[in-house]
């Protein structure tokens, strides 16, 4: 791929276990995967914004949301979502390729923009949000031989559960690797939809800056939390990407079974 075509490929499936359809809620009247694609669109770096969910029965809701909503649609594999985003990038011909998870529906498209042109200006194979970031803002750009490097390596449970995990954490001296670190000292702050009561902080933000003539963006967030301290009460103590956590886990089963393997065929 010679042409820098960065899409924004956004992951969402109906399975999740902590809340069930999450990204179907609504939020200020629209499903919370509408205010993903929606506010995406908004940057300008983007060329294309596309949802891949997987094949399982469950997101044929997910397929038809895409068709009613004019979104382009993927499906591919639901426990493999490196192997998903491969074949996303592949048939959309994404290259960067911007890695963007439905549970962001505060998902700020200035914030995307600085990070690609992060990407686009220092000459790196992966560029990230880094630093101590509210969670929920999210965002990762790839180079398109980045991500296939990825799919042909990666093995461990958490390196094809979690698309970056093989690059960013396992494998970094592989890639040239930067970050976009804008904020400091908010890693605390929680504006994802993981959780019920990430569903009500949302809720509670969207019915206060929510807008269709005017986008609101991360700093309108913090202003409103200056305002009204007592809604950051809402979704306090929840663990931090405790699905990357779990994902780990089974990476020290998956060892231990290639262990035993190597062990009875005397490697």
């Amino acid at each position: 791929m010679d042409t820098k075509r960065p899409v924004a490929i956004v992951q969402a499936r109906m399975g999740s276990t902590r809340l069930p359809a999450k990204i179907l809620k609504p939020l200020a009247g629209k499903p919370a995967l509408w205010h993903v694609v929606d506010r995406l669109r908004q940057a300008r770096r983007i060329d294309e914004v596309v949802v891949a969910t997987t094949v399982k029965p469950a997101d044929d809701v997910v397929e038809s949301f895409c068709s009613e909503h004019a979104i382009p649609c993927f499906r591919g594999s639901e426990e493999d979502v490196l192997d998903r985003y491969y074949q996303a990038a592949l048939h959309f011909s994404a290259d960067p390729v911007i890695r963007i998870t439905s549970d962001c529906p505060a998902i700020d498209p200035t914030i995307v923009d600085d990070v690609i042109d992060g990407f686009l200006a220092g000459g790196f194979d992966l560029f990230s949000l880094g630093g101590e970031f509210p969670d929920g803002l999210d965002c990762q750009c790839f180079a398109f031989w980045v991500i296939e490097d990825g799919w042909r390596n990666a093995t461990l449970p958490s390196e094809r559960e979690h698309v970056g995990v093989y690059m960013e954490q396992h494998h970094r001296e592989k890639y040239r690797i930067g970050t976009h670190e804008p904020f400091k000292g908010l890693s605390h702050l929680r504006w994802t939809l993981d959780e019920e009561a990430d569903l009500r902080f949302l809720e509670a933000v969207f019915d206060r800056l929510y807008s269709p003539e005017r986008m609101f963006l991360a700093r309108d967030v913090l202003e409103l939390l200056d305002r009204e301290p007592a809604l950051m009460a809402i979704n306090t103590g929840i663990v931090r990407n405790e699905g990357l956590l779990t994902s780990l886990e089974k990476d020290k089963t998956f060892m231990k079974g290639q262990d035993n393997a190597d062990s009875a065929t005397g490697r």
